[in-house]
């Protein structure tokens, strides 16, 4: 691997294993001061808006936010580092599958691929962002290149691809990982219930209040989500590896950003910003990865991303083996 990593990635590993251990309890508690928030201001929206007072539409902010971390909980779940039992993670991430609008047991196959080869150039185009590298841009013909650069602009990623992502896409199993008949059964069983709760909502306060509540909070949630995931593994010094050359680790650590926030914006993106920790060992929970950082204080100095940093990013979209960095098209031209 031609990357040079300032800390062994296998022993950090190693001393990190101490906090992948759920506190059951923290747990339970993560859960309800998420979901019982997330109900109370969605019917605070419906009373505000239906009684006129349209102030109340602000309201669709947290509550989107709560949506957004209770995907992140539904995504402790398929890692099974939220409970102790495999069965108590499943059935408690089906359960959230329905509000955030995807399906449990596809989305955690691809995403379990997706933490097995990040990294690998080998091995992309499974739970992870479409990425080409230079030479391979370079050699497509002139529709794909066009096609390419449609996909990774930023006004199709951010605004058109979330609402596409999670209303429609999750509506079908993930073809490159589904399992045949078990795929479509655990989607098909997803989308009833996501009927059935809906039709239940609309049968007492109407199609037109649901929409125009329920709209806004998940495509906040939705464009927040596809935000971080982007900027996770889509920044300058990230790592991508021809096959031969890749390790898990060091891809793990060095490959995922820590994407430093505001206190506020941590708790309702579930310390996910701390992804190159949870990548490196993708069973601590996340209320513990701020306890890594606090016992391996050295962690926060790499693959530190801010938020201005971060936006710069998005211009991104190629890598380049020779420098080993993503470029923007002007610049790999």
């Amino acid at each position: 691997m031609n990357h040079q990593p300032q800390i062994d990635a296998r022993q950090v590993f190693r001393d990190v294993s101490v906090f992948a251990k759920p506190v059951v309890a923290r747990s339970i508690f993560e859960l309800a001061i998420t979901i019982i928030p997330f109900i109370l201001l969605w019917t605070a929206t419906w009373w505000a808006v239906s009684n006129g007072y349209w102030a109340g539409w602000l309201l669709t902010i947290p509550a989107g936010g709560l949506l957004l971390r209770l995907f992140v909980i539904q995504h402790d779940c398929g890692h099974g580092s939220l409970f102790r039992r495999r069965a108590t993670n499943d059935w408690v991430g089906r359960a959230l599958s329905v509000l955030t609008l995807t399906p449990y047991d596809s989305w955690r196959k691809s995403h379990a691929k997706h933490h097995a080869t990040s990294g690998n150039l080998g091995k992309r185009g499974i739970g992870d962002i479409d990425t080409l590298t230079v030479r391979e841009y370079r050699a497509r013909p002139a529709r794909q290149r066009l096609w390419y650069r449609l996909y990774r602009n930023p006004f199709v990623f951010f605004a058109i691809g979330p609402a596409f992502t999670f209303i429609l896409r999750h509506r079908f199993p993930m073809a490159r990982v589904s399992n045949g008949w078990r795929a479509w059964l655990g989607t098909s069983a997803t989308n009833a219930a996501i009927g059935t709760v809906v039709a239940l909502v609309i049968w007492n306060i109407g199609i037109g209040p649901f929409i125009a509540i329920h709209l806004p909070i998940a495509l906040i949630a939705a464009t927040a989500g596809v935000w971080l995931f982007y900027v996770q593994h889509q920044f300058e010094h990230t790592v991508w590896d021809d096959e031969a050359d890749w390790q898990f680790h060091d891809a793990a650590l060095y490959g995922s950003s820590y994407y430093e926030l505001p206190r506020v914006l941590c708790w309702f993106t579930g310390n996910i910003g701390i992804h190159h920790v949870h990548h490196l060992s993708s069973r601590i929970p996340f209320y513990r990865l701020p306890e890594v950082l606090r016992f391996h204080p050295g962690l926060a100095g790499v693959s530190r991303l801010s938020i201005r940093q971060s936006i710069a990013a998005t211009r991104l979209r190629l890598w380049d083996q020779d420098c080993r960095r993503l470029l923007s098209f002007s610049e790999a031209s």
